[in-house]
C-alpha cells in the first residue's frame, strides 16, 4: 500500500524556543518546532482517523489534536523536516488495519508432554509427603 499523503494546509507549524543546554543561542533563537495536526478535521480516511485516535499516545489530546515537538536539531528547517517526518511515520503506522488473529490449538504431542510433566511433578511432590505414624 502506498504511503498516506497529508496536505500541508492541515498541519500547523510554529517556532518556539528549544529547551535544555545550549548557552546564549538557545535563549535567543526559536529553533524548536511545535507541529499541531487536528485528526478529526483532517482529510484522512475515517478508519485511519479511528486507529490514530485509538492510540494511547500522550501526544494526542482529548480533542483529537496531535502535538509533536521537534527540537533535536540546531536549525529550524531541520526541526520542521523532522516533525513532518515523524507525523508521516505515525500516520503511516496505522494506515493498514491490523490482521485478524486466527486462534490456534496446541498439538496432541505438546498436550501429551504437558500432561506427562504434570504427572512427573505430582509424583515428585507425593514422595515428599509426610509419613503418618500408624496407631
Amino acid at each position: 500500500m502506498e504511503a498516506i499523503r497529508i496536505p500541508p494546509e492541515e498541519v500547523t507549524l510554529s517556532a518556539i524556543r528549544a529547551q535544555g543546554a545550549g548557552g546564549q543561542n538557545v535563549n535567543k533563537v526559536s529553533s524548536a518546532i511545535h507541529l499541531r495536526f487536528d485528526i478529526g478535521a483532517s482529510s484522512l480516511a475515517d478508519d485511519v482517523k479511528q486507529r490514530l485516535l485509538a492510540l494511547h499516545d500522550s501526544r494526542i489530546s482529548k480533542d483529537g489534536v496531535l502535538v509533536l515537538k521537534a527540537q533535536q536539531h540546531r536549525t529550524q528547517e531541520m526541526n520542521r523536516f523532522d516533525a513532518l517526518i515523524r507525523l508521516h511515520e505515525l500516520v503511516n503506522s496505522v494506515a493498514l488495519p491490523p490482521k485478524d488473529r486466527k486462534p490456534t490449538r496446541p498439538t496432541r504431542a505438546s498436550v501429551k508432554r504437558v500432561r506427562q510433566a504434570k504427572m512427573q511433578r505430582a509424583e515428585t511432590k507425593a514422595t515428599r509427603a509426610r509419613v503418618r505414624p500408624e496407631t
